[in-house]
């Protein structure tokens, strides 16, 4: 009959040896490394109850194997990152895998302030307008050419001025009569309406929505009395200081078309040539 203080495992006497509690079972040293001892990632032989087990994320390590898979230095108390379930330091994560500036082209650190644009990156003080050389950091920008510039470099050195109000054009600005305007500063002169993508009319340089410039300026139809405009496909027929459209120049009498048609004209009507021998 065994012992009392054998061990669980083996049943070899435990009197005057180490062992080790497990579970309320006591084990000698042999026995609960081979069953309970973590296998480590780096030399994968068992780290020993007499070893400091390392572990992370269920992995384990001996303490000297616990190191940068780059640069070999031990990450024991120190802080550091995984790649592929390779451990790095964290210079090694930092030269390996962060971005580079797009303009010094040094790494740039975790967790240090850093500006993005269009999919590149930048340190924030190396994100400088290109006139003043100031770092722009979170003040609106405005790029040319693939360089970027603070607001106030940018207006003295391309912004246009608009014709109407004369600041800066940053954008959206439209061009009339070879000159800049804002989009929302090309108004109609007559009622003040945006003319920005409608149909408009210059006179005398000055532009005017259609409404008003057919209020101010178009002639009228001696028949319906509607304005000509002379726009698109509209045509129109023109005696004696008198217009008409061109559905309106009818034969008073008969009401048929006269367009390129001889008539008569008499006490201000049109008539034609066989309607006019009758008048």
């Amino acid at each position: 009959m065994g012992d009392d203080f054998d061990c669980h495992s083996c049943k070899d006497s435990l009197r005057g040896k180490k062992y080790i509690l497990q579970e309320s079972k006591q084990y000698c040293i042999k026995c609960y490394d081979n069953l309970y001892s973590s296998t480590c990632e780096d030399c994968k032989k068992l780290i020993g109850s007499d070893c400091k087990d390392l572990s992370y994320k269920d992995l384990h390590w001996h303490e000297q194997c616990f190191k940068c898979a780059r640069c070999g230095h031990s990450l024991v108390e120190k802080p550091f990152s995984t790649k592929e379930d390779n451990l790095l330091c964290i210079e090694c994560y930092s030269d390996e895998y962060s971005p580079k500036c797009f303009t010094c082209k040094k790494t740039i650190m975790p967790g240090s302030r850093k500006v993005e644009y269009k999919g590149n990156i930048w340190h924030e003080t190396c994100f400088v307008c290109e006139r003043c050389r100031q770092p722009i950091g979170t003040r609106t920008f405005i790029t040319k050419e693939n360089n970027s510039y603070c607001v106030s470099c940018y207006e003295k050195q391309f912004a246009h001025s608009c014709s109407s109000c004369k600041k800066p054009i940053l954008t959206g600005g439209v061009s009339y009569r070879d000159r800049p305007w804002h989009r929302e500063c090309l108004l109609c002169t007559g009622c003040k309406m945006q003319l920005t993508g409608h149909h408009f009319i210059s006179r005398d340089d000055f532009p005017y929505c259609l409404d008003c410039f057919t209020t101010l300026y178009t002639k009228k139809c001696v028949v319906c009395s509607q304005a000509i405009t002379g726009l698109g496909t509209s045509k129109y027929i023109s005696f004696e200081d008198r217009q008409w459209h061109n559905d309106c120049f009818k034969c008073k009498n008969c009401a048929s078309s006269l367009v390129c048609s001889g008539f008569f004209s008499k006490h201000s009507e049109i008539f034609c040539p066989e309607c006019g021998r009758d008048v």
